[in-house]
């Protein structure tokens, strides 16, 4: 008995001995990630395996999955192949519960102690979740030092905000992404928040290997920018003939986003700025005071706003601002960043204002369920109508015809949302005092632009307007813009590779059939889109290098449009986009739109060669996801 005893005490002693070797780091802090899907709770660290406790926070009743590829990589380059998952089947759909939140554990190989960080890699697949540096030393991360070219700016509190100048030029964008690695994503979007562009201005800038990145964009006064990476967005200012340099600072930006760690120390700003106005730059990162018009949880506010009059909207919008105002005069920051602050009130204000019946609209629908019918049965006996001289009240909001409004990256949009009010340039006049200034300049830019944008050249008329615009830069920006629309008219021309097709006088039911039936024995990728539809032009330009890739394969794009696209502009814009084409009337675009159900544009079908849809896209998620689609259909 006694020996069984000393038997049994021993196993428990060296039981609690091996336990007590394994290591475990709560919450381990990480460089940058793609997706805030899945967060590290704990890793256990132990000499038989690697194991990693994850929280996924993801819609309810969707699923997600964990490929069976996944893999761990070190700090020296070396791979540790995943070998289980205990609360999730790896390869198998695991489908989220009610709540948004699941736990699972996923078991690697072990680690070698001089392993100081791994990264997770799920998959190959491009939408498949990475973290990357994950820190198997906290206390160090923690303690890791800015670089020394990174300047941290003092605030100057008594600093007034310059009057942004006017002069068409180069803005020079530079920057860098601390801690970068050569397998974080090699590029990332930028938006120019420009209120004379009609669409969004978004493109793509390439990171370099070392994590740098720079860009030229010709502006005719102070812009917004949007940088977006996987990990976090940052926004800053460009002006003509100025640098702007950003040190971007990805572990920061996930840790804001992180449910797990957002309360944890902070590891510094987002960004950090050289160049211009970079001390009101940095600061600006700083702001967290409230600026909700109205009650600040989104369903009371549809609540109390639902069923109200105009003016009733009104008043309760009104009603927050002079508190507002007086957080703002008694904040810590600047002279600048305050006067910034009230501008961007104004700027919230006049969006409420202007959007005053879509609002309410949109809050008696959602408080009280009606579906479309009926919302439009209710709203034909019930209209809500805005009062005469309703909209007079924007002359207390007068900094948005200043051009210290152009700081605010909210402008824009602004300016665009002021489109939907009835009458807007004598009803801003009237409001105002005045048809002149930067928001009326805008809006007579933003004409002229737009008909560019349709690439219809400057008429004689547009060109007498363009000099009576109150600044030469505005009018070398439509100048320069009209230079570039000519040279591409010409070069066009002499552009092939696109085929004009006539889809025939043939019944509806035979219509898409017909189309598709000439290219039998091909993969089709057929793009049902329009010309005024900004995501679809954007569409256009991230499948060019698939295209150029696959030109070897037997695959043919098709892209089909209706008479809402107006000719004279397809016929500009086609020549860009090699493929075979086809404009159906409208009655004939109706009939696919409903037939194929096509619930919006872009849409992708995939074809394989008997002519069968293997596969459906709305808009553009991934290129990678439409190149696998054509290549599994190429291989049936």
């Amino acid at each position: 008995m006694r020996k069984v005893t000393w038997i049994m005490s021993f196993l428990f002693c060296t039981l609690c001995m091996v336990q007590a070797k394994d290591r475990v780091i709560e919450c381990p802090p990480f460089t940058a990630w793609n997706s805030t899907t899945l967060e590290i709770e704990k890793i256990v660290l132990s000499d038989t395996s690697t194991t990693i406790y994850i929280k996924a926070f993801y819609e309810p009743k969707h699923w997600i999955k964990i490929d069976a590829g996944s893999i761990l990589k070190d700090n020296n380059g070396n791979l540790y192949p995943i070998r289980k998952g205990i609360g999730i089947t790896l390869d198998k759909e695991f489908w989220m519960p009610e709540s948004g939140e699941a736990e699972f554990q996923l078991i690697f190989p072990p680690l070698p102690k001089n392993v100081t960080f791994v990264d997770f890699i799920e998959g190959n697949d491009e939408k498949a979740s990475k973290i990357w540096g994950i820190q198997l030393n906290k206390k160090a991360f923690e303690k890791q030092k800015l670089p020394q070219e990174v300047i941290v700016h003092k605030i100057n509190k008594k600093a007034a905000l310059p009057i942004p100048k006017l002069s068409y030029g180069t803005a020079v964008l530079k920057g860098r992404i601390l801690d970068y690695q050569k397998d974080m994503p090699s590029e990332c979007r930028i938006h120019v928040f420009n209120p004379a562009f009609r669409e969004d201005n978004t493109s793509y800038l390439k990171i370099n290997a070392d994590g740098t990145f720079q860009t030229e964009i010709g502006i005719p006064t102070v812009t917004n920018v949007a940088l977006t990476f996987p990990y976090g967005n940052v926004l800053c200012l460009v002006a003509p003939h100025e640098e702007t340099y950003l040190t971007i600072n990805p572990k920061e930006l996930c840790r804001q986003q992180s449910r797990l760690q957002k309360k944890t120390k902070s590891y510094g700003a987002t960004a950090y700025f050289k160049g211009y106005l970079a001390s009101l730059q940095q600061e600006f990162l700083t702001v967290d005071l409230d600026m909700t018009l109205g009650d600040h949880d989104y369903m009371a506010h549809l609540k109390a706003i639902a069923g109200k009059s105009a003016e009733e909207y009104k008043n309760y919008i009104l009603k927050s601002i002079p508190t507002i105002r007086k957080k703002i005069a008694q904040s810590k920051y600047s002279e600048a960043c305050k006067e910034l602050l009230n501008i961007q009130l104004d700027i919230i204000a006049t969006f409420c204002i202007a959007t005053t019946i879509r609002d309410l609209e949109y809050a008696y629908i959602k408080i009280n369920k009606l579906d479309r019918e009926k919302a439009a049965e209710y709203f034909k006996n019930n209209p809500i109508n805005t009062p005469e001289e309703y909209y007079n009240v924007l002359k207390e909001f007068s900094s948005i015809n200043t051009t210290k409004a152009l700081y605010n990256d909210r402008y824009a949009s602004m300016v665009n949302i002021l489109d939907i009010i009835p009458d807007k340039e004598n009803v801003l006049k009237e409001a105002l005092g005045t048809d002149k200034g930067s928001l009326f300049d805008y809006i007579e830019v933003k004409k002229i632009y737009s008909a560019l944008k349709d690439l219809t050249p400057l008429t004689a008329e547009q060109k007498v307007q363009l000099e009576k615009l109150s600044s030469p830069a505005y009018t070398e920006l439509l100048t320069q813009t009209n230079k570039k629309l000519l040279e591409t008219i010409e070069l066009n021309k002499k552009k092939s590779g696109f085929t004009i097709n006539e889809a025939g006088e043939v019944i509806n039911e035979e219509l898409f059939p017909s189309i598709i039936s000439k290219y039998r024995g091909y993969v089709l990728m057929v793009d049902f889109w329009t010309t005024w539809c900004g995501p679809c032009l954007r569409a256009h330009k991230a499948l060019m290098p698939m295209k150029k890739e696959l030109k070897d394969k037997d695959i043919i794009y098709l892209y089909i449009t209706g008479e809402t696209s107006p000719k004279e502009i397809w016929d500009k814009m086609i020549p860009d986009i090699h493929g075979e084409h086809f404009r159906v009337k409208d009655n004939q675009w109706d009939y696919l739109i409903e037939n194929l159900n096509i619930r919006g544009v872009p849409t992708y079908l995939i074809i394989d060669r008997k002519g069968n849809i293997s596969y459906r896209e709305t808009g553009l998620s991934k290129v990678e996801v439409i190149k696998d689609q054509l290549m599994n259909a190429l291989d049936k």
